[in-house]
């Protein structure tokens, strides 16, 4: 570092004070908190499944940063809020990140930098982003102590906007711009699949293909599991339906708007209508339908929502394999809670930066997107396991990353420790100390 950088910044004063500032507090991190997400992937493993999955093709006696260590650089780093490769030019200097890494944070060492780490995103071969994927659906099976009644999957496509030259970069109408086109899968809030597409496809191209793999490993975990599919009206494919009437799935898909519904649910909408003009207050009621387009192969129950707003009529309808349900319960108690899985897209694209598809290969692209949901799922698995009952049971990755893992500390090292003095104005410390004691003294999950 030059000396011209070395100068104190000054600032405003503070009554008859200078105020000043520089960057030589010495072993400093901003980001104590992270050793809670350490004990994380300590309990889950997830870092060290990546790891088995990738194949090393260096010469092992000019290996420098193994591959496991460089995962967790990329893996952590997302997740607490460092979006770019660059930024590791100065965090492999951060004696945390060695320990977040584990390994020992020596003086003089480093991790690996950024072009190192671009390498490892750009060498990693399809047949390893296939095992990669895997281990998502492994770490949802595992999170369970007892097999569960039900599954509720929901499936949606989301774009990823792009900015340069990508491979399979192609223009959608309908974002209207240059984009991806990823497949995601939730059940509840757990990641089970995050597939990156390109964008001149059908919304619903190689779904009925993932579901058929998910349904046959969950099934073959819990052979009398009851799953359910749930998707938006891009997956209204009479294909993916007949499959899951085949095999023992039960699917509730939005449908969208056609002449021949409006004209099926006409009476509906009249009779809503006649109703709101004497109350003037909002009219929802529902109502079975069978239908079948002219490219489905058979007729199919579908629920109608005529409903009456004061902004103007709200016509909608769903298609189900569901028969033991009134429509009223398929729609509110079953199809509107997918909406939730948007919070969780949000999350994952905005929050930990699944959109940041800047690599020019497609598959260093979708490699990407797996460390970003490998982020996910280790700050998911902490929100979801230990804090419940605090504060923060439900807060999202931001508010999680700012108020448990951005903890100013002092890094103190020896021969025989690593001591991080935490920032004694840190206002959570009692949910800091409820959840370390939950990590740090209770058994590995099941």
């Amino acid at each position: 570092m030059t000396e011209c950088n070395r100068k104190p910044l000054a600032f405003s004063r503070v009554s008859r004070r200078k105020v000043h500032a520089d960057f030589r507090g010495g072993t400093l991190t901003s980001d104590g908190g992270a050793l809670l997400l350490r004990e994380v992937d300590r309990r889950l493993g997830l870092i060290d499944q990546f790891a088995d999955c990738l194949t090393d093709p260096r010469d092992p006696a000019k290996i420098q940063h193994d591959q496991r260590t460089m995962l967790a650089q990329r893996i952590f780093g997302i997740a607490l809020g460092y979006e770019d490769l660059n930024d590791h030019n100065q965090l492999r200097h951060d004696p945390l990140f060695s320990v977040l890494a584990e390994q020992a944070p020596e003086a003089g060492a480093a991790l690996a930098s950024a072009p190192t780490l671009c390498r490892l995103e750009n060498r990693v071969a399809r047949q390893t982003l296939a095992k990669l994927s895997g281990v998502f659906v492994e770490q949802f099976i595992a999170s369970f102590d007892k097999p569960p009644a039900e599954l509720v999957l929901d499936f949606d496509p989301t774009d990823v906007p792009l900015h340069g030259s990508q491979e399979r970069r192609f223009f959608h109408g309908y974002y209207d711009h240059y984009c991806f086109l990823p497949l995601y899968v939730f059940c509840g809030q757990q990641l089970l699949v995050a597939y990156l597409r390109p964008s001149n496809i059908d919304a619903a191209l190689h779904a009925r293909a993932v579901l058929r793999l998910l349904v046959n490993r969950l099934r073959k975990a819990w052979p009398e599991v009851r799953i359910l599919f749930r998707g938006d009206s891009g997956f209204a494919r009479w294909k993916l339906m007949r499959w899951c009437e085949n095999n023992r799935v039960d699917y509730v898909i939005g449908l969208a708007r056609n002449e021949v519904l409006k004209r099926m649910a006409e009476p509906f909408m009249d009779a809503a209508e006649t109703e709101y003009q004497k109350t003037w207050r909002k009219v929802r009621n529902f109502h079975d339908l069978a239908y079948a387009a002219e490219t489905w192969d058979r007729e199919r129950r579908v629920i109608a929502k005529a409903e009456r707003l004061p902004e103007g009529p709200n016509l909608r309808f769903v298609v189900t394999s569901l028969t033991d349900q009134c429509p009223h319960c398929v729609y509110d108690g079953t199809y509107v809670l997918r909406g939730d899985m948007e919070n969780r897209i949000k999350e994952q694209q905005l929050m930990l930066f699944a959109n940041r598809a800047s690599c020019h290969s497609f598959l260093a692209n979708q490699f990407r997107l797996l460390l970003s949901s490998a982020a996910y799922v280790l700050v998911e698995t902490l929100r979801r396991t230990t804090l419940a009952g605090t504060e923060l049971a439900t807060a999202q990755v931001n508010t999680i990353r700012l108020k448990l893992f951005k903890v100013a500390a002092r890094v103190v090292i020896s021969v025989r420790r690593v001591v991080l003095h935490l920032s004694t104005a840190y206002p959570l410390q009692v949910i800091f100390r409820q959840i370390q004691h939950r990590l740090c003294t209770t058994g590995p999950p099941a």
